[in-house]
């Protein structure tokens, strides 16, 4: 990771977790993360909705960061179901993510869709973890920098900053899989995202936090988190237990 960029480790607990046990969790990670000194990363938990306002009330004082894993693009409306990224701002939220492949592929969001709600976060005063990344197919085709890259152009505000934005890469099939890229093709897609970044952002995209997801665990956390341009990681599976998640946020150290 960059020296002069600081590290987010993110979890991203997906549709998991009850109130209880899942605050139970949090504060066993809060316990682990108040005990350890020399901690460099950020540390976020993007949490389903049901648990954010007891959760936020919880951590107010903590150094670990809520957020939520979805918005819609306006700021209120006949959208039922739908949460706006100003609800998640009043309940105490300071980061959403926007566009997570799941979201893509089972909701069938556009990057225009995915741009709006960033759009949105920033809005609000959230920053947008915008998530990019091919399939299998695509990657296997030679593709993979071009979908990437096409997803980037079109799920990016304009106006985006390395203070409101953070930008997610995740091969779609390394996501749950337990498979993980080599550490060379992680190296060469963050090195290609970097690259974009600086050309639709200038000084900010040398700036803006790029992370890795895609079957992020304690042991191979260190060598993904050493990769050039990896700035952190969004935790799926591991970060719903409290040691896991922890032994990801200690690789980043």
């Amino acid at each position: 990771m960059a020296n002069t960029i600081t590290p987010l480790i993110a979890g991203n607990w997906k549709m998991n977790g009850l109130i209880k046990p899942g605050l139970a969790q949090i504060d066993a990670l809060t316990k682990l993360t108040a005990r350890k000194r020399g901690l460099k990363a950020d540390i976020l938990l993007c949490l389903p909705f049901t648990m954010l306002p007891a959760a936020c009330a919880q951590l107010r004082r903590n150094r670990v960061a809520v957020g939520g894993q979805d918005c819609h693009a306006a700021p209120s409306g006949a959208h039922t179901g739908d949460i706006s990224a100003e609800m998640l701002a009043d309940v105490g939220c300071k980061y959403v993510i926007c566009g997570h492949s799941e979201r893509r592929a089972d909701h069938h969001e556009t990057d225009k869709a995915v741009r709006r709600k960033a759009e949105a976060a920033h809005r609000a005063g959230l920053t947008a973890i915008i998530c990019v990344g091919e399939t299998l197919e695509q990657r296997e085709a030679g593709e993979a920098e071009r979908v990437v890259g096409a997803q980037l152009t079109g799920s990016l505000p304009r106006s985006s900053s390395s203070t409101d934005t953070v930008v997610a890469y995740e091969p779609v099939w390394a996501i749950g899989t337990g498979m993980t890229p080599t550490a060379d093709d992680v190296a060469a897609m963050h090195d290609y995202i970097r690259a974009r970044l600086r050309r639709r952002l200038h000084q900010e995209g040398a700036k803006v936090r790029i992370l890795y997801g895609g079957s992020v665990k304690p042991d191979n956390a260190a060598e993904l988190l050493s990769v050039a341009n990896v700035n952190g990681a969004l935790v799926g599976g591991a970060s719903l237990k409290a040691t896991d998640f922890f032994g990801i946020i200690e690789a980043a150290s």
